[in-house]
C-alpha cells in the first residue's frame, strides 16, 4: 500500500537543525544527567543509573506523545479555545487534593495519579495556556490593537493561575507564565504605552510578592551576597559559583566532579549546569548554549514563516513556545550563576525531570508540525513578491 502522499510530504518538510538540536540536547542531556546523578541516586533509589533509567524512559514516552501529537493538523489545537485555561486551573487545583498532591521540598507542585511517573502540574498546564493565549491573540488581534480592556479577559484565567502557583509555592513559573503573556501581546500589535504600563504593573506586583515573603526575601538577601551566608541561605549558590569556577577552559573531565558529591543540592536537576561547567569546562558550556540557541532561533524562524503566510495563530504559537524557553534557560544559568536569585526552573531537556521532559518533547513537536506544515513555495513568493 503507498503512503499517503501528504504525509510524505508532511515529513519532507521536517526542520532537520531543530531535530539536531534536540538529538544533541537529549544524547549530551542524558550523559550528564549520569554524571550528576550517579550519588545522589545510589543514596535515594538504590541504584547509581535509578535517576538516568526514569529520565530514559520519560523520553520515551514523551515521543510516543509527541508522535502523536505531530499527527494532529496544528489549527485543530486552537478550537478548543476556552476550554483549555479552565482545564489548565483544574490541574493546577489538584495538588491540593489529599491523596493526590505531593510535597517536595516544602512545595507542592506534584500529582501522583497512582500510574506513571509523578506528574508536575505546571508543565501541562503551561502548555495549555500557551496554546489558549495565542488562540486568543489570533481571534482578537483587533481589539488589542485598540484597548486596555481587552487585556482583562485572558486575565480571569491567567490570574487565579498565577494564585495557584504562588501558593504551591512555584514563583519562577509564576514569572515565566506573565512575562510570555505579555510578550506575546505585544506581539500581537498590544499599544505600546499599555505594554510599558503592563510591565510596571508586574513589575511592582512582582516587588511586593518578594518583600512580603519572608522565603523569597531570603532568597534575595543571600543572592546579594552569598559568601557572608555560605553555611545559610548562599550555601547552593556558593557551591554553585565553586563548581563553574572549578571547570576552567576544558574541565576536570566527565565524571571528575566534586561539587555533585553531597555539596551542591539539586545537582541533577536545578543545578545541572553548574556541574556541566565544572566537567566540561568553557568549551563544553558553550557547545551546550551554540544548540540552545539552534534550537531556539529555529523555533522563532519557524514561527516567523507562519507570520508570513498568515497562519497567525501558529505563529503565536511557536513565538510564545520559543519565548518560554529562552526564558527558562536564561533563568536558569543566571540562577547558577550568581546573576539571579534562586528560582526552583529546571534546564529543558537536561535536567532530571520526568513531566518536564515528556511536555518539552510534546510541546516541540507542536512546533516540528507547524514548520511541517508551512509550504516552502509560498514563503518564496510571499519574500520575492
Amino acid at each position: 500500500m503507498r503512503p499517503n502522499r501528504k504525509q510524505h510530504q508532511l515529513w519532507e518538510g521536517i526542520d532537520k537543525l531543530f531535530l539536531i538540536a534536540i538529538i544533541f540536547l537529549l544524547f549530551a542531556g542524558i550523559m550528564m544527567l549520569a554524571s550528576a546523578s550517579m550519588p545522589i541516586a545510589d543514596r535515594d533509589l538504590g541504584d547509581p543509573y535509578g535517576y538516568v533509567f526514569k529520565q530514559s524512559f520519560a523520553i520515551v514516552l514523551g515521543l510516543l506523545f509527541g508522535l502523536i501529537i505531530f499527527s494532529i493538523p496544528s489549527q485543530f489545537l486552537e478550537k478548543f479555545g476556552i476550554a483549555l485555561p479552565i482545564i489548565a486551573l483544574l490541574l493546577l487545583s489538584m495538588v491540593y487534593i489529599p491523596e493526590i498532591g505531593i510535597k517536595v521540598n516544602g512545595a507542592t507542585r506534584w500529582i501522583n495519579l497512582g500510574v506513571g511517573p509523578n506528574i508536575q502540574v505546571v508543565d501541562p498546564a503551561r502548555l495549555l495556556f500557551l496554546i489558549y493565549i495565542s488562540g486568543y491573540c489570533y481571534r482578537q488581534q483587533k481589539e488589542l490593537r485598540e484597548g486596555f480592556v481587552s487585556l482583562l479577559k485572558p486575565m480571569i484565567f491567567i490570574l487565579p493561575a498565577c494564585t495557584l502557583l504562588l501558593l504551591q509555592p512555584d514563583f519562577g513559573s509564576t514569572v515565566v507564565l506573565l512575562t510570555v503573556t505579555a510578550a506575546l501581546f505585544f506581539l500581537a500589535g498590544f499599544k505600546l504605552r499599555y505594554f510599558f504600563l503592563l510591565i510596571i504593573i508586574l513589575a511592582l506586583l512582582f516587588s511586593a510578592l518578594v518583600y512580603f515573603s519572608p522565603y523569597k526575601l531570603a532568597r534575595v538577601v543571600s543572592f546579594m551576597d552569598p559568601w557572608s551566608m555560605a553555611d545559610k541561605g548562599g550555601y547552593q549558590l556558593v557551591n554553585s559559583l565553586i563548581a563553574i569556577g572549578s571547570g576552567g577552559f576544558f574541565g576536570v573531565g566527565l565524571g571528575e566532579g566534586i561539587q555533585k558529591l553531597f555539596y551542591l543540592p539539586e545537582a541533577h536537576t536545578d543545578f545541572i549546569f553548574a556541574i556541566i561547567a565544572e566537567e566540561l569546562g568553557l568549551m563544553g558550556t558553550i557547545l551546550f548554549l551554540s544548540f540552545y540557541t539552534l534550537l531556539i532561533s529555529r523555533v522563532f524562524i519557524i514561527a516567523f514563516r507562519a507570520i508570513s503566510i498568515e497562519r497567525l495563530f501558529q505563529g503565536y504559537l511557536c513565538f510564545s513556545i520559543g519565548i518560554w524557553i529562552s526564558i527558562q534557560v536564561i533563568i536558569n544559568l543566571g540562577v547558577n550563576m550568581g546573576l539571579l536569585p534562586t528560582k526552583g526552573l529546571i534546564l529543558p531537556l537536561i535536567s532530571y525531570g520526568s513531566s518536564s521532559m515528556i511536555m518539552t518533547l510534546i510541546t516541540l513537536a507542536i512546533v516540528l508540525r507547524i514548520g511541517c506544515e508551512i509550504p516552502r513555495e509560498k514563503i518564496n513568493k510571499k519574500i520575492n513578491g
